[in-house]
């Protein structure tokens, strides 16, 4: 029996196709999918910025670790344009158009501060130079905190680029006094998206040499991580399962096991379970006539379901001070979900985090959370990006608890608040372009599938 997904959202189209025709592209919809939120990143742009462009929005990039609003002086004095402050100005007319940088209405001075667009724009073109990412297609997967879009290569593969984006809420709830903001008050929103793509990369790279079911990483830059596709659903669509009882054994498993390695995910729920479908080698058939039909119950025990672990931004240590609330919330999310969908109830009591303790680095388990520390992720960007999410779930009243649906999906309403205000130039809106905000709003069932090569001219 398969599992029946309720919303079949993740459908694969094929990058290098360009579909115009909307009754050919309704036939690629799985049954029941009306409506597909179109994609927010718009790479349009990309191949018509020049060298100088992109020394300019580096210079931006750059000034943003000090400056909240970069001044103009000071991009000049960074990029070092052969032309001069005339050249750079027609840059920065350039780029504030496309909305990769902003300038604010009531600054103090003359100056422009980076955009998640910039940010964007700098990550793919890093992906492109090093020739990982040729090409952008649809919008997958949104949450409160991330977007994920299905890329291609220039040999046509298909990969996942998740993109972090901790300032989505708003950042205005985020005090200046804080510890994490006190010498990065300029560059906040970028600095703690960086840390979450980093952290997710680093502890992605060390579950999957110990073997544990996750994407393979490919490649991280500045706020995004370049990751497998994986062909699975999300637990939260899954109706039916074979054996409710054997997945439950799995995943608590699977929360121990990380235990034993020193480390607790912190929001193990359904929203970042994928479950994948496999099929068992074909059973030898017991007579000639078998070998013409298979019957309902030998195909059944074909099939065979993988839990693949995702989302790993807010990972902690067993050693955390809060380690038996994070390890107690995992556990409960899994008991209450099964209970909820399935109807399955343990019979088990636990696991509990004191048993779980005592097991941390037993059977030579190698303690994964002191490795990520020893690579190079620091105690202090933990600390600090460990309360840049707390504050975040503090600010939307909990929404974003780890038992009440995580990194789940958002409307088109839940855009960057941090750009309000803001005056890109010749542009009214501060979007990727201008087309994009007259677009969100129109029919969601109007799917745009138009593929962009990123690394023309750059």
């Amino acid at each position: 029996m398969k599992i029946q997904a309720r919303f079949r959202f993740f459908f694969q189209v094929d990058i290098p196709t360009i579909y115009t025709d909307r009754a050919k592209l309704g036939r690629l919809l799985p049954r029941g999918v009306t409506k597909v939120v179109a994609m927010k990143l718009d790479t349009k742009a990309m191949r018509h910025l020049a060298a100088e462009d992109w020394r300019v929005l580096t210079a931006v990039e750059i000034g943003s670790k000090n400056h909240e609003i970069i001044p103009t002086p000071l991009i000049e004095s960074i990029s070092k344009l052969r032309g001069g402050a005339n050249r750079v100005h027609k840059s920065i007319s350039a780029l504030a158009k496309v909305g990769l940088i902003a300038r604010l209405k009531e600054a103090k001075y003359d100056g422009y501060r980076l955009t998640y667009g910039g940010l964007d724009y700098l990550a793919l073109h890093t992906y492109a130079s090093r020739k990982e990412v040729y090409s952008v297609g649809n919008r997958i997967g949104v949450g409160k905190e991330s977007d994920i879009l299905v890329v291609a290569d220039d040999r046509g593969a298909q990969k996942v680029l998740k993109i972090h984006r901790l300032g989505r809420i708003s950042f205005r709830t985020v005090k200046a006094n804080r510890d994490y903001l006190r010498k990065r008050q300029g560059g906040s929103w970028m600095y703690l998206s960086r840390l979450a793509a980093e952290k997710e990369f680093a502890f992605m790279r060390a579950l999957r040499d110990e073997g544990f079911p996750v994407p393979e990483p490919i490649s991280q830059s500045r706020h995004t991580v370049l990751m497998e596709l994986v062909d699975a659903f999300p637990l939260r669509q899954i109706s039916e399962v074979p054996d409710p009882a054997a997945l439950y054994a799995e995943l608590i498993s699977m929360i121990l096991r990380l235990a034993r390695h020193g480390l607790i995910h912190g929001d193990f729920n359904e929203f970042n379970i994928l479950i994948k479908e496999e099929t068992k080698s074909n059973k030898e058939p017991s007579s000639e006539k078998g070998k013409e039909v298979e019957t309902a119950e030998e195909k059944e025990e074909k099939l065979t379901i993988t839990p693949i672990l995702i989302d790993f931004p807010q990972m902690v240590s067993m050693d955390h001070q809060n380690a038996e609330m994070y390890f107690d919330r995992d556990v409960n999310c899994v008991k209450r979900f099964f209970e909820r969908r399935f109807h399955f109830v343990s019979t088990q009591p636990g696991p509990f985090f004191k048993d779980a303790k005592k097991t941390v680095g037993k059977d030579g388990a190698k303690r994964l959370d002191a490795a990520v520390e020893a690579s190079g992720f620091s105690k202090k960007a933990l600390k600090d990006l460990e309360a840049a999410i707390r504050e975040q779930q503090e600010a939307r009243g909990g929404q974003a608890s780890l038992g009440e649906g995580g990194d789940g999906e958002s409307t088109d309403e839940d855009e960057d608040d941090d750009e309000d205000g803001e005056d890109n130039g010749d542009s009214e809106e501060d979007s990727l372009s201008g087309e994009e905000n007259n677009n969100s709003k129109a029919d969601k069932s109007e799917i745009s599938t138009k593929v962009l090569s990123i690394n023309d001219e750059t």
